[in-house]
């Protein structure tokens, strides 16, 4: 069974303005907490922020701790909410 995790990167005040319920770790906090994630490493990650650009960021980021099938959401919470509307 395929499974798929959303983390968000945006910060507290933008996370509780609107989510989608995904695991929020802001990006400043990404590269310590990546290490304690009971997550597999090759499960599907997508990551989200507002509009695409700390999230290309977190991809890198969880790439480097061995993060294998992890994806931007581009254009972010924005565009996201932009489809739904």
């Amino acid at each position: 069974k395929q499974q798929l995790t959303i983390i968000d990167v945006r910060d507290k005040l933008e996370y509780s303005t609107f989510n989608i319920g995904g695991l929020h770790i802001p990006l400043g906090k990404l590269a310590e907490e990546a290490e304690e994630l009971d997550i597999d490493k090759e499960a599907e990650l997508i990551v989200i922020c507002a509009h695409g650009v700390r999230s290309k960021t977190a991809v890198d980021v969880l790439k480097q701790s061995g993060f294998s099938n992890v994806r931007n959401l581009k254009g972010g919470i924005l565009a996201y909410r932009k489809l739904i509307s």
